[in-house]
């Protein structure tokens, strides 16, 4: 990782407090929620573009400290710290490695590649804490990230090649 400076530490800062106040935007709207957990959601969103514009590094790091963020305001709901890793830290942790990932145009890979690990942890994480048949897991689960991904694929692009010329 690079040496910090400031405006670095600023930045990370503002896309830790996007990400809560879309998280939030998504719970007032309620668009798609599940009765066990898990909505569309439209706080990945700031985190991927923390990815791209401040690199992996830094935007794995902003994944984590959004985590304990929702924790201290109170959105996140877990049941055991394996909850808590799987369903919150590695899952938001892995949308910042999203431009660790090569993009082709506007097609950015590194969207559809860290909302997989996502839907990868969420769905290992009902399988072994929820005792849910792996098959139901991953529906469940597919059934408000495949929406939210789709949220991403669209808005990451335009927003990142709008924003490349103040970066």
């Amino acid at each position: 990782m690079k040496k910090l400076t400031t405006k670095t530490i600023a930045t990370m800062a503002i896309y830790c407090a996007l990400f809560v106040i879309l998280d939030r935007v998504s719970d007032m709207l309620n668009l798609f929620q599940m009765p066990s957990g898990g909505k569309l959601n439209f706080g990945p969103i700031a985190l991927l573009i923390c990815s791209y514009h401040l690199g992996w590094e830094n935007g794995a790091f902003v994944g984590l400290v959004s985590v304990f963020l929702q924790l201290v305001i109170g959105s996140v709901g877990f049941y055991s710290i394996w909850s808590f890793l799987l369903d919150y830290l590695i899952a938001y942790a892995a949308y910042g490695l999203a431009s660790a990932f090569p993009n082709k145009g506007y097609f950015y890979s590194g969207v559809i590649i860290t909302s997989l690990i996502r839907l990868l942890s969420s769905t290992i994480s009902g399988v072994l804490l929820w005792e849910t048949p792996l098959w139901s897991s991953l529906i469940y689960n597919a059934s408000y990230m495949v929406p939210t991904t789709l949220c991403a694929i669209i808005v990451v692009p335009l927003l990142c090649e709008r924003l490349k010329k103040t970066w």
